[in-house]
C-alpha cells in the first residue's frame, strides 16, 4: 500500500472517481472529476483520506452509513450519494448513450425519467447470527462484511421502519454463524421475506416464527429459500390496475415509478398492435397492461412467474385473451414461425441480455418492438442486431431505476 495525491478525472462505469497516472488509471470511490484527493492505494485501487480540493458538484450524502467514513463501514449499496442531482443525471445518460456509440449507433437519447427517494421496493440485505444479536445490513463494498443499516433513504419506508421485526425473524429462523441473504420486497399487503442461503428451520424454529408473523402487524410473508413458512396475507402487486399475487423469489421491478414510466412508453408503442407477444414476460409487468388494448402470449422459464400472471390474467377484469408459455428463450428463442402471427413484441432479458432472439426476430416479420434493458451494454449489441436486421430505432429513454447507483435502466422502441 502506498500513499499518494491524485487528481480525479472522470466518474467510470462502475461510479467510481477515475485517476490517470504514468503507472495507469486508479479508481477511487466517493470521488468526483475535477477533486484533488489523497489516497491508501492499493495496485488500481485508491481509498480516499483526505480532500484538498473539492468539486462544487458535491452535495452532503443523504444516509449516514455512505462514504468511507460511514457508520461501520462504507455500505455497498450507494455509490454516488455525494453528487448533485444535475450532473448525476447527466451522468446516467451518457452510460446509455456510449453504449449505443460503441455499436456504432446515433439517435438523440431521451432526457433521463429520475428517481426519487424512498421508493424502492425491494432491497436484499445480508444478516449474519452472532453472540450479540442479530447483524442486519449491506455489505461494504468489495468486501464480506456487513454493514449494519439504521436507515436507508433509497427504501421505501415500509421496509426500513420494520426491519427490528425483520432482526426477529432472523434470530428465530436462524442458525450457525454463517452469513445469508434476505431478499425483503413491499407489497399491498405487507413485506415479503425471503431468507436464502440459510438452511432449512425445525419445528421449533417454524413455531417461533409464526409466533413473531401472528403479534406483528405488516409481513404478509416469510419464506426460506422459496419455502413458505408463515403466510398470514398473499402478498400482492397491483400491474396496471390487475391485482397479482407475487410467488417468492419473484422478480419484481424496483420502483412503482420506473415501472410505470416503463410501461407507458411500451404501452405506448405497441398499443395499436392487435397481437403482441411478450418475452421474458415475468409476472406480467408489461403483458397485464398490454392486455388492456392487445391480445397477448406471455413467453417465460421461471414457472411461478408464469403461474401468476395465467392466475392474475385470468381473474381480472377487461382484458383482451391473455395465453402463456413456459420457455427457456436462451436455449431455445422464439423462432420466425413462432412468431409469425404478432404484430407486436415486448422483451425484458436478464442482464445478459438477449442476443439469439434478437437474430431471430430480425428473419421475422415483427412490425413494432419495445426492447427493456437493466444493462445498456447489451441492449446496445441487441439493438445493433434488429438495426442491421431492418428495424429503425425511434427512441431510447433512460430511466434511474436505482438511485445513487452506477445502474441505469432504458427502453428502446423500434419499428420495420
Amino acid at each position: 500500500m502506498s500513499t499518494e495525491t491524485l487528481d480525479i478525472a472522470a466518474v467510470g462505469a462502475e461510479g467510481d472517481g477515475i485517476a490517470r497516472t504514468a503507472a495507469g488509471v486508479v479508481f477511487v470511490p466517493f470521488t468526483l472529476p475535477g477533486e484533488t484527493v489523497a489516497v491508501a492505494r492499493v495496485k488500481n485501487h485508491g481509498m480516499p483520506m483526505s480532500w484538498s480540493k473539492t468539486s462544487p458538484e458535491r452535495v452532503e450524502p443523504r444516509c449516514r452509513h455512505f462514504g468511507p467514513e460511514g457508520k461501520g463501514g462504507a455500505c455497498g449499496g450507494c455509490s454516488l450519494q455525494h453528487w448533485a442531482d444535475g450532473p448525476y443525471q447527466d451522468f446516467k445518460r451518457q452510460l446509455v448513450i456510449d453504449a449505443l456509440a460503441a455499436q456504432g449507433i446515433e439517435i438523440d437519447v431521451a432526457p433521463i425519467v429520475a428517481c426519487l427517494p424512498n421508493e424502492r421496493r425491494r432491497v436484499t440485505m445480508t444478516a449474519r447470527l452472532t453472540d450479540k444479536g442479530v447483524v442486519l445490513g449491506f455489505l461494504q463494498a468489495g468486501t464480506h462484511a456487513i454493514v449494519p443499516v439504521e436507515e436507508c433513504p433509497i427504501s421505501m419506508p415500509a421496509i426500513v421502519g420494520r426491519l427490528d421485526i425483520v432482526r426477529r425473524l432472523v434470530a428465530a429462523l436462524g442458525s450457525g454463524s454463517e452469513p445469508f441473504r434476505i431478499a425483503i420486497g413491499a407489497t399491498l399487503s405487507g413485506l415479503d421475506v425471503n431468507m436464502l442461503d440459510m438452511k432449512k428451520p425445525d419445528a421449533r424454529k417454524r413455531q417461533a416464527a409464526t409466533d413473531i408473523m401472528l403479534r406483528e402487524p405488516g409481513i404478509a410473508r416469510i419464506s426460506v429459500e422459496g419455502e413458505i413458512i408463515v403466510e398470514p396475507h398473499k402478498p400482492l402487486l397491483d400491474i396496471g390496475g390487475v391485482s397479482t399475487v407475487l410467488p417468492p423469489g419473484s422478480f419484481t421491478q424496483a420502483t412503482v415509478r420506473a415501472e410505470d414510466a416503463m410501461s407507458a412508453l411500451v404501452t405506448a408503442h405497441l398499443g395499436k398492435s392487435k397481437r403482441v407477444v411478450d418475452l421474458f414476460s415475468g409476472i406480467g409487468t408489461f403483458a397485464l397492461r398490454l392486455a388492456r388494448k392487445s391480445a397477448v402470449h406471455a413467453v417465460e422459464f421461471d414457472a411461478p412467474a408464469l403461474g401468476a400472471l395465467d392466475h392474475a390474467a385470468r381473474h381480472a377484469q377487461g382484458l383482451k385473451p391473455v395465453t402463456t408459455e413456459r420457455r427457456d428463450l436462451f436455449r431455445r428463442p422464439m423462432q420466425p414461425l413462432d412468431l409469425k402471427s404478432f404484430d407486436g413484441l415486448c422483451f425484458d432479458p436478464p442482464r445478459a441480455g438477449a442476443d439469439q432472439q434478437c437474430r431471430e426476430i430480425t428473419r421475422s416479420k415483427v412490425q413494432k418492438i419495445a426492447a427493456v434493458s437493466c444493462n445498456p451494454t447489451t441492449l446496445a449489441r441487441d439493438l445493433k442486431i434488429l438495426i442491421d436486421g431492418g428495424y429503425a430505432l425511434k427512441s431510447v429513454t433512460p430511466i434511474d431505476q436505482f438511485l445513487w447507483s452506477s445502474h441505469v435502466e432504458a427502453v428502446a422502441l423500434l419499428e420495420r
